[in-house]
């Protein structure tokens, strides 16, 4: 009679779970860089003024309402990004320079001055597109 047992030393791990675990390994590598660095992006921004006017941002650097900055989540801090309202069909260039947005599922945070350019201060949130201006060499443009 044979037994059905197997030997402690003779245990392997099921095929299927070896891919599973070598599936959730590529993705846990490739997702911080591609979310972080992903060229574009659609969503919905807000914006942010007068209450926040000349307190420290993330970077350090003090808010300022009339500046065309922006708050991001995971861009690089100083990294030129063009913003586009898909509403209205107006953009403007502004510069990551705090982390957020921290309500809901917006991508990002746009200082007065560029909510103002891009023709949302009423409705207060709008739908846009968010690219990362890049040189000729495709490196990633920063402000000063």
């Amino acid at each position: 009679m044979k037994s059905r047992t197997k030997h402690a030393g003779s245990r392997r791990t099921p095929r299927w779970r070896r891919g599973s675990l070598l599936a959730l390994g590529v993705m846990a590598l490739a997702l911080p860089f591609s979310s972080s660095w992903a060229s574009v992006q659609e969503g919905t921004v807000s914006w942010y003024g007068g209450q926040f006017q000349n307190r420290a941002t993330a970077s350090g650097e003090r808010f300022d309402l009339n500046a065309l900055t922006m708050a991001h989540p995971t861009l690089p801090f100083g990294t030129k990004v063009l913003v586009t309202n898909l509403r209205n069909g107006r953009s403007v260039v502004v510069r990551v320079n705090d982390r957020g947005p921290f309500v809901g599922h917006r991508i990002a945070d746009l200082s007065q001055a560029a909510a103002s350019f891009l023709g949302m201060m009423r409705r207060g949130v709008a739908k846009v597109r968010i690219e990362v201006l890049r040189d000729e060499r495709g490196q990633q443009l920063a402000g000063n």
